[in-house]
């Protein structure tokens, strides 16, 4: 039986990316979360791992020899990025070089998926959208400027010592249980709160007019899955709907689907120093390769997330 290592499960996107292991796949999985973390699934094998220290990266690799890497872990808020960017670039790079240098010396060929992020495009020029995978990178924020690094990272020793390292540009995926660091989690709680009387029926937003590309975490981790067999190393695949929407478009849906009138007033706290204007994937290459397709609405995704903040403020 296959082995997946999934390192940095304990997050948002783990949770599904296990999910969709056992529901779909023959492979014993091991996890890895940070010690203060927890993951309610008794059938995995789960262990503690400090990204940031080598030697316990080099002990758990050389024990466990997966033949599949997700190199999920990361600081992946562009907000807590502005906030603390040493941690960001410790986590996000000096992360990935101890885990890709320990498979080097180890000498050993597993499948490795890095996850970077629609971000590290930045500002692009109106004549790039749809981006594709060779598009100039622009990074506008600390944590698309980390993920660029990352992934040109993966690239290299891809080429330079011939490992099986594949890298992702994963765009905006949401779904049920994202922590509200992040926009669509943030607005479907604070209305969730709105109508069960916890606040006052004002909504609080940042930048309404970017543009982004949203899709269902479930589709997201079906792709990583499909990447991690079939993907291309020293490639990188951009995974997102192929669509851009408005934050204000985003916004008014999750209201049309809410029990209640809000107004809405802009916080200065939610505005970020820089704001990329648009961002939207070709998804081309992936479609290509793997022959997947997102298969979850954004109406249904929000609906599912709204729902979810109601029963959570329930509990």
């Amino acid at each position: 039986m296959k082995k997946a290592l999934i390192i940095g499960a304990a997050g948002f996107v783990g949770n599904y990316l296990i999910d969709h292991i056992q529901k779909n796949c023959v492979w014993s999985i091991i996890v890895t979360k940070m010690k203060h973390e927890e993951i309610y699934n008794t059938d995995i094998d789960i262990r503690d791992l400090n990204i940031l220290n080598y030697e316990e990266v080099e002990t758990l690799i050389t024990e466990v020899k997966p033949d599949y890497i997700f190199h999920l872990a990361a600081q992946s808020s562009v907000a807590l990025s502005w906030e603390k960017p040493g941690l960001t670039v410790d986590v996000n790079i000096k992360g990935v070089l101890n885990v890709l240098d320990c498979i080097r010396k180890l000498d050993y060929k597993p499948a490795i998926l890095l996850i970077g992020s629609g971000e590290e495009y930045g500002h692009v020029k109106k004549n790039e959208i749809p981006i594709g995978e060779d598009n100039t990178l622009r990074p506008g924020n600390i944590y698309a400027v980390t993920k660029a690094c990352q992934n040109m990272i993966g690239s290299i020793y891809a080429k330079a010592y011939g490992m099986n390292v594949m890298m992702v540009r994963a765009f905006n995926h949401i779904g049920p249980n994202q922590i509200p660091v992040f926009v669509v989690p943030d607005f479907c709680k604070q209305i969730a709160e709105i109508e069960k009387g916890l606040r006052d029926p004002v909504l609080r937003v940042g930048n309404l007019e970017a543009r982004r590309d949203f899709t269902d975490v479930r589709d997201v981790v079906r792709a990583y899955v499909l990447l991690i067999e079939k993907g291309k190393p020293g490639e990188v695949y951009n995974i997102g709907s192929g669509q851009s929407v408005s934050i204000k478009d985003i916004l008014n849906k999750i209201i049309s689907f809410s029990m209640t009138s809000v107004s809405i007033e802009v916080d200065p706290d939610k505005l970020r120093p820089i704001d990329v204007p648009i961002i939207e994937a070709d998804i081309t290459k992936l479609k290509e390769c793997t022959g997947w397709s997102p298969n979850i609405s954004l109406d249904t995704t929000l609906k599912e997330t709204l729902d979810y903040w109601r029963t959570e403020l329930n509990k």
